[in-house]
């Protein structure tokens, strides 16, 4: 059975894609500002928790006896980067395909179009169902440390499901959402019942910490002129001060 903290978040984050990202925030604070802000405390999380985590990771993988991997050096870089360009790779793909079938109006293009909505459904539910993994380790942190690891996720989650909306909007409302809320359970329970070493631990965070880093740096800093620094720098700022105050 799940434990509580891991338990708790993982139903949070799941409600965050079922529900909670349909709110229209825009109604209530101008998009450009509240994208900066996020993007503001994304960019805190990864510089304060994302490279941290890679930097244990790394002194995990030194003593590994994983065949291949015990013989590369920075193994936890070499992984994040494997997982960037993956995902990166993909959202080419994807994009691309979005592109060239706007493009094309004979009817085969559009018996192609679900394809790049489940491909694009399919990479964020793997997202999804390792982060709801990762929530296995939760409990060894304090409850504020918790609540602050829940804010930044939850922020990331919010413009996840804006991009998505905007590209996939039918698709992502009645299927795409509820794809995703069932991969972060379906996460957190096989975190319950399965097991890694450390070392393998260390390969999944290693992998998602490079789809991370590109979904921030790609998804939320807005362009220059559709952005708003005070709202990113106050964003950093509270993430920066909160996590230093934990």
């Amino acid at each position: 059975m799940m434990q509580g903290p891991g338990l708790i978040l993982a139903i949070g984050l799941a409600i965050i894609h079922s529900f909670l990202s349909t709110l229209n925030i825009s109604a209530f604070i101008p998009e450009h500002r509240w994208i900066s802000f996020a993007g503001g405390v994304s960019i805190g999380y990864v510089f304060l928790e994302v490279f941290p985590e890679l930097s244990h990771a790394q002194e995990e993988l030194e003593h590994s006896t994983i065949p291949f991997v015990a013989y590369l050096e920075n193994h936890v870089y070499l992984l994040a980067l494997m997982g960037l360009l993956v995902f990166y790779g993909l959202d080419i793909w994807v994009r691309s395909s979005q592109h060239q079938l706007q493009a094309d109006e004979n009817s085969a293009s559009h018996t192609a179009r679900p394809v790049t909505f489940w491909i694009h459904i399919t990479v964020f539910a793997a997202i999804n169902g390792i982060f709801g993994y990762l929530l296995q380790d939760i409990g060894n942190h304090g409850l504020f440390q918790c609540l602050i690891f829940f804010a930044a996720i939850a922020l990331h989650f919010f413009i996840i499901d804006h991009n998505l909306r905007e590209h996939h909007t039918r698709s992502y409302e009645k299927k795409g959402r509820w794809i995703l809320t069932a991969a972060i359970m379906v996460g957190a329970i096989a975190g319950q019942t399965l097991h890694l070493n450390e070392a393998a631990l260390s390969i999944v965070w290693s992998f998602l910490a490079g789809s991370l880093i590109l979904n921030i740096l790609k998804r939320e800093l807005p362009d220059t002129n559709e952005s708003c620094f005070g709202s990113f720098l106050g964003g950093a700022a509270l993430y920066t001060g909160l996590l230093l105050a934990a």
